[in-house]
């Protein structure tokens, strides 16, 4: 296959939407879907064909990929996508879903006969944009030459995990990196609750800690869309945050391992969903912290 290829993205959301015009950008055919059309519409003055189902978005597709809300939306959209689907076409899995849902996912490729790739990317709105994400990828080798554009349109660099996309090594380094980020997050909302219930400037923190070992780049960036009210439009959703807190405290029970961090960040994460704030950055689990919904910073 030539390095210009059709790429078939299903799934057009803040991260999909993204990847799809760094592809177009790169100089390949993007047939894009997305289960809300308005959603997908944008990608058109781009130069993107707006398939209305998935079967006619993977049309002639050299590459699928797939940026869905959880492993059960990826299956339900790949079983109307398969019929036309050619066999030996590579399937690019972006979506978090979890050990078990990537095992599932993967079943169900070679039942299909489908090069199944686990590609789980590291990166949120402004990064997928810049077409910097970390692309974190397992499949096999002999067809990788079909992907790899893919993930230098969309990434910065792409780091191999193994040749087996069901084995789940992508998706497992995955829960890793974002069992971090989701603790970061929660402990920036906290930490900014705190100081408002104890009548402590923030900015006096931010002074305290400047330049040392306890000082990071994310801390600030987060705590500043919570302080200027800038937490729409999303980096990523408080909704995608519980779910992957989920998936992250679900696979630690599975090994053998207690996520106490974890779980309590999926609690604050669903709390402030059920306050209104299920579809701002994850940074507004900050309002989790009061019983008053209306608790501001």
């Amino acid at each position: 296959m030539t390095a210009k290829s059709t790429v078939s993205v299903l799934g057009t959301g803040i991260m999909g939407a993204a990847m799809a015009r760094n592809l177009l950008r790169a100089g390949h055919a993007v047939r894009a879907w997305n289960r809300t059309p308005d959603k997908a519409e944008p990608l058109a003055a781009d130069g993107a064909y707006l398939a209305a189902t998935p079967a006619d978005a993977v049309r002639d597709a050299d590459v699928v990929l797939t940026m869905l809300h959880d492993g059960p939306a990826a299956l339900e959209v790949m079983r109307q996508a398969v019929p036309a689907l050619r066999p030996g076409t590579a399937w690019v899995q972006s979506t978090t879903v979890g050990i078990d849902g990537v095992r599932e996912l993967a079943d169900f490729a070679g039942q299909h006969g489908l090069a199944f790739y686990d590609a789980p990317v590291l990166g949120t709105r402004d990064p997928a944009e810049a077409g910097q994400l970390v692309v974190l990828a397992a499949g096999p080798e002999q067809g990788r030459d079909a992907v790899t554009p893919v993930f230098e349109a969309v990434g910065s660099r792409t780091v191999w995990t193994g040749e087996d996309g069901g084995a789940g090594s992508a998706t497992r380094l995955k829960l890793v990196a974002n069992s971090w980020v989701l603790a970061a997050t929660t402990a920036t909302g906290e930490v900014l609750a705190l100081s408002e219930g104890l009548g402590v400037d923030p900015q006096d923190f931010f002074g305290l800690i400047a330049g040392g070992p306890l000082d990071m780049g994310y801390l600030r960036a987060k705590a500043a869309l919570v302080l200027e009210d800038r937490l729409s439009p999303a980096s990523f959703a408080v909704t995608t945050a519980e779910k992957d807190a989920r998936l992250i405290v679900e696979a630690g029970e599975r090994h053998g391992v207690r996520l106490d961090v974890a779980a309590a960040g999926a609690e604050r994460f669903r709390r402030a969903a059920a306050l209104g704030h299920g579809d701002e950055d994850m940074a507004a689990a900050y309002y989790a912290s009061f019983a008053d919904p209306h608790g501001t910073a």
